[in-house]
């Protein structure tokens, strides 16, 4: 059992970016320290700071930290597009590192390329204080519909 302080949402169709903090807290994101900025259906944003303990050994951003934020942002928004329909999973993150980070604030946005009855695909972008972009990634999710 996770030390989650909210319960699950049944749906995450109508989540704010405050709620889905909260209820990531106790998860990995929250060990990571995203904080979601923007939640609907056509975007998610969300930011963390760049710490030491977020490195990797060569003193730079954890590449785990950067797929991790990918995956994260794009099954909520695919989530939150999915909504009572049932639940949305992650089935393929494919992410490029463009530029290494060693501190500061970087931001995470998820636009949906492809949305269909059995599968989306996300495209995540991640930049820096400036708009660098630190890396991108695509994220496939697959629909789960309900069962009856």
């Amino acid at each position: 059992m996770t030390q989650q302080q909210t319960e699950a949402p049944a749906s995450l169709a109508d989540i704010t970016p405050e709620l889905m903090t909260e209820y990531s807290k106790g998860t990995f994101t929250d060990l990571i320290g995203l904080r979601y900025t923007a939640v609907g259906p056509d975007l998610v944003r969300g930011e963390w700071e760049v710490t030491p303990k977020l490195h990797q050994p060569a003193g730079i951003q954890n590449g785990g930290v950067l797929c991790t934020v990918i995956e994260s942002l794009a099954s909520v928004g695919g989530g939150v597009w999915y909504g009572d329909q049932g639940n949305v999973v992650g089935v393929n993150n494919n992410t490029d590192f463009l530029r290494a980070v060693r501190e500061g604030t970087l931001v995470g946005e998820a636009t949906p390329l492809h949305r269909g009855r059995l599968q989306q695909l996300w495209q995540v972008v991640i930049t820096d204080e400036t708009g660098r972009q630190v890396a991108r990634g695509q994220v496939r999710l697959q629909n789960l519909p309900k069962q009856s």
